[in-house]
């Protein structure tokens, strides 16, 4: 008994170390060659990259395709999860696997249909010259590329939590006589508020930091259609090093912001179960 013991304690303290140590070397020990790298130069230095004003463009051209991939993905999530779990029809399996495509297409391919789709060679180009309407080389190419790489964030949250729940609740307070609003919103909604707000937590990650679609769809335009990903790789390219890191640890700062209320939300769904 006492040598399962210590081996146990051995198994615990090896498994424990070889973590500690991938976490070190694969995310501790990038964070801050980062951070220390932006400030290489000094305080003046990182604030004047920060501050630059193709840098500012390129942090409110994120935040906007985040914003609109985020409310976009939210309001089908929702659908799509009440749609797979409380209702039967045909194709519901077909419309799950297409759920889940995003995450099994490379965001280049993505970005390279999309280009396709809506660029000079398609069919639809004329059409869309006509309407006055952009999308390659141009913001609603980055937005619909954000929300494509997105696409199954929240409803790859949801549908599990709905599954579990079941549709019992729901059907004794139509009985009751009670709406379908009203039954979403007071017996449904509690049970997915916090793997609602997961997922759009999870989705907001992943727009900020989204590259490969981006990319393609960009045209690279300096001040118009560059994320901060986008500059990040414009900067490096340039050979200028300090104001690509400076950049960077903008990027990095928002993953520990998201991650902070990752785990605050994950603390309070659980100390409400």
């Amino acid at each position: 008994m006492h040598e399962e013991t210590v081996g146990s304690k051995v198994v615990k303290w090896v498994l424990i170390g070889v973590s500690v140590l991938f976490l070190v070397l694969l995310l501790l020990l990038p964070l801050v060659t980062v951070i220390s790298e932006a400030l290489r130069d000094g305080w003046k230095t990182y604030q004047a990259a920060v501050t630059d004003k193709y840098t500012v463009k390129a942090i409110l051209l994120t935040l906007e395709a985040t914003a609109c991939a985020v409310g976009i993905n939210t309001i089908f999530g929702v659908f799509a999860a009440l749609a797979v779990t409380k209702y039967h029809f045909r194709g519901k399996k077909v419309l799950t696997t297409l759920i889940d495509v995003p995450v099994t297409v490379s965001p280049i391919i993505a970005g390279l249909i999309f280009l396709l789709t809506f660029g000079r060679q398609s069919v639809l180009y004329p059409l869309m010259q006509d309407l006055g309407i952009k999308v390659v080389f141009a913001v609603p190419g980055i937005i619909l590329a954000t929300i494509f790489v997105t696409f199954p964030f929240v409803s790859r949250e949801l549908i599990p939590v709905l599954e579990s729940q079941g549709s019992d609740e729901e059907e004794a307070a139509a009985l009751m006589g009670a709406g379908a609003w009203t039954i979403f919103r007071k017996v449904t909604f509690p049970h997915i508020k916090w793997a609602l707000l997961y997922g759009v937590v999870l989705c907001a990650a992943r727009a900020m930091g989204e590259f490969g679609a981006v990319s393609v769809l960009s045209g690279h335009l300096r001040g118009k259609t560059n994320t901060l990903p986008l500059h990040v790789e414009i900067l490096f390219n340039e050979f200028q090093y300090v104001p690509a890191f400076a950049v960077s640890s903008i990027l990095v700062l928002m993953a520990i912001v998201i991650l902070v209320i990752r785990s605050l939300i994950e603390h309070r769904g659980k100390k409400e179960t």
